[in-house]
């Protein structure tokens, strides 16, 4: 994705739009009333407002899980947990878009990106759509794709809405999947009919603007049989002086004989929590991929998780991490092998420095019943000083004697010669550990379109301006 207005980087990322005004701004704290304000402004049927005071009973009961990375600078009773921004809705020109905040997107380039190679686009502003867009022969083919506040308020979806809303991620998961429930607004709901095969990546932008903010967006994502998918978020937040939480639930449901890539971008500001559970189910010989790239924030805990049901499905986990300055990230694949001939890949690449954290945890589980299941982890750890943590747990259990399990794991520092050869080249010292970076993380970066892989390499070097 190039960049036509020839923007700062690190401005397009981290600027603040004060001028946004809301028309409904829920007060910091969580009880009933929020929770029904919340569900009243999105017109939503009566289940799903059993289902929210059915989640904020549960969140109060339950208690922090006690593996989880310190949430003590968290303050919950401070969050806003809804705002409605003045002209929101699903806007479908982006003539409609009021110009202050399509100024905003301007500089994310979501325009630009459409006109170059978008099935579709459309971008949230804290809990509300402002823009969508959906191209004609999609719509033709009967593809659904809709804000999910926006699709549960239409007769038409409720019914499959229902059917698997919460299915694999239940509300009682843990604390934050309760609080998760109760809150939610806004997110993507995605539906692939039978044998409709989608080349161009579907793509959404959610943009968190106020202070104190936490957004609680939820995608479903139904492949049917023989489908396919390409489906990528990109998030992003500006830097205040107080904690925001992003706590972002993804349910992907893959039927036999289909394919979806979920790709993720996520570049925070310093003082973002990014609380994240995902979780697919797969079908027979239905396909799972996974592609993540984390930046920045406070603390991140993202937990993907793939349920590998029927026989021959398989799926990859593909991650990236890279923050500096006393940011903890604590990520985690769980795969479960449920039948005969599964397969699953899980490769991480992280990158530390300046007293960071990174934990990677995977849990791949082989159940009796899957037989000649076969699994794989490598996990690599680039250090760029001798005073960051880098942290693998790995949790592997084999109920059967035919399955094949290999794990590998590596942390390495820069080659002081290879550094060396570059910086001979006409490289600066920046610009030559940059090249090795890229190299080190290129196995993922492949894996994402040319033009979001362009753009990491852009944010890449702009770390090593900033003095990573």
């Amino acid at each position: 994705m190039s960049n036509p207005k020839n923007l700062n980087i690190s401005d397009s990322w981290n600027f603040k739009d004060e001028s946004v005004k809301y028309s409904i701004k829920a007060i910091p704290w969580i009880n009933e009333t929020v929770v029904r304000q919340i569900s009243n402004s999105n017109k939503e049927p009566e289940w799903m407002l059993e289902l929210r005071l059915k989640a904020l009973e549960i969140y109060n009961k339950k208690t922090m899980p006690s593996w989880w990375p310190d949430l003590s600078g968290l303050d919950l009773s401070s969050i806003y947990y809804f705002a409605k921004p003045e002209w929101s809705g699903n806007n479908k020109s982006w003539d409609d878009v009021p110009e202050h905040i399509k100024n905003t997107f301007d500089r994310l380039w979501i325009p630009e990106a459409e006109k170059k190679f978008l099935a579709w686009v459309w971008a949230q502003y804290d809990s509300e759509t402002v823009y969508h867009s959906l191209k004609k022969e999609l719509k033709d083919k009967w593809v659904i794709f809709d804000d999910m506040s926006h699709a549960l308020r239409n007769p038409e979806y409720q019914e499959i809405i229902k059917k698997y809303f919460s299915k694999s991620i239940p509300l009682a998961d843990h604390k934050f999947s309760a609080l998760h429930y109760a809150v939610w607004s806004g997110g993507t709901f995605l539906y692939v009919p039978q044998w409709v095969k989608i080349d161009e990546p579907l793509q959404s932008y959610f943009r968190m603007n106020l202070e104190s903010w936490g957004q609680f967006e939820h995608t479903l994502i139904i492949i049917e049989d023989n489908a396919s998918a390409h489906y990528i978020e990109w998030c992003s937040a500006p830097k205040y002086d107080k904690n925001s939480l992003h706590a972002w639930w993804v349910e992907i449901f893959v039927w036999k004989n289909s394919h979806m890539r979920y790709s993720s971008v996520e570049n925070w500001s310093i003082d973002t929590y990014n609380l994240n559970t995902k979780r697919a189910i797969v079908e027979e010989n239905g396909t799972m991929e996974w592609v993540w790239w984390n930046m920045w924030s406070n603390t991140t805990m993202l937990y993907p998780a793939t349920i590998l049901k029927w026989d021959n499905s398989r799926c990859d986990h593909l991650w990236i991490a890279f923050a500096n300055t006393w940011q903890n990230q604590d990520t985690w694949a769980k795969v479960i092998h449920i039948w005969k001939n599964t397969t699953s890949n899980i490769v991480s690449k992280s990158l530390s420095k300046w007293w960071w954290i990174s934990t990677y945890r995977w849990l791949v589980d082989i159940k009796p019943s899957a037989v000649w299941a076969v699994s794989k982890a490598d996990c690599d750890w680039l250090m760029l000083d001798s005073i960051s943590s880098n942290n693998a747990i790995p949790d592997i259990r084999v109920w059967n004697s035919s399955s094949t399990i290999a794990h590998e794991a590596s942390a390495w520092k820069i080659n002081e010669q290879d550094l060396f050869y570059l910086m001979s080249r006409w490289l600066s010292e920046e610009e030559a550990t940059s090249m090795i970076v890229n190299w080190f993380i290129s196995p993922i970066l492949k894996e994402l379109p040319l033009e979001y892989a362009s753009e990491m390499n852009v944010l890449i070097a702009m770390e090593f301006e900033w003095g990573f």
